[in-house]
């Protein structure tokens, strides 16, 4: 569990940590943000990391990069078709694949998406208070809500599939890392972040941890004065 100076916990289930052993995972809280447009030198930064990521992964399949493939079988384990619902990171990597580009959103965002396709990692970028209460992954019942980023109305989950969900019943991700809610993400007010790393690939502990080591530099350079917190909250030992 974690939630630093009034940050809402983020946990893992148990039963959830006894299934999917393979998990490794951390969490950055960060405070005194100013979201808002990318600004020039982090907009020039994430072109930069798209260019690199498409030459990397020209010719590549991405079923076989090894932390696309981890969260492939992960799916697949809890039920979900990998390929018609693509983990965030996933999906990332194939627009930059296929279009050459992804389309800057706002700093936050954009310097997440930075990070995801850096490390080949999905990420969760919550604003932390948007969501009620602390945030837990677990098998949803099929009552909870979601609120859809990508659509027009609220949803459930179905009955076992891994989501994000907040003390409220209310959906933050659903399918683990697939889709965030509407009211989850962050806006031009956010001013605090909770953003969970995770991975499930052999060399997952070194590639969270050097996920959490891009956000302490980048915010460092591109956010001067947010505090930034960062804990391990699964895969310690």
């Amino acid at each position: 569990m974690t939630g630093g100076a009034g940050f809402p916990p983020f946990r893992h289930d148990e039963r959830l940590l006894a299934r999917f052993a393979s998990l490794r995972a951390a969490v950055v809280e960060l405070d005194g943000v100013h979201n808002g447009p990318a600004t020039p030198a982090l907009f020039d930064e994430f072109v930069a990391e798209q260019t690199r990521a498409a030459a990397d992964l020209a010719g590549v399949a991405l079923a076989e990069v090894p932390s696309i493939a981890a969260w492939r079988s992960v799916f697949s384990a809890f039920g979900v078709s990998p390929t018609r619902y693509r983990n965030a990171a996933e999906a990332l990597l194939r627009r930059v694949q296929k279009k050459g580009d992804i389309p800057s959103v706002s700093l936050m965002v954009d310097l997440g998406n930075l990070v995801s396709i850096r490390r080949r990692l999905p990420l969760a970028v919550i604003d932390a208070d948007r969501v009620g209460g602390g945030v837990t992954v677990r098998e949803a019942s099929g009552d909870e809500t979601f609120d859809d980023l990508g659509g027009t109305e609220a949803t459930r989950p179905e009955p076992g599939e891994i989501v994000m969900v907040d003390d409220t019943g209310e959906v933050v991700t659903r399918r683990w890392c697939w889709r965030q809610s509407t009211r989850s993400g962050a806006t031009d007010a956010t001013t605090r972040l909770v953003i969970a790393v995770e991975g499930h690939h052999r060399g997952a502990e070194d590639d969270v941890a050097a996920a959490v080591a891009d956000f302490e530099d980048l915010v460092a350079r591109h956010l001067p004065g947010a505090v930034l917190r960062s804990r391990t909250v699964s895969g310690a030992g």
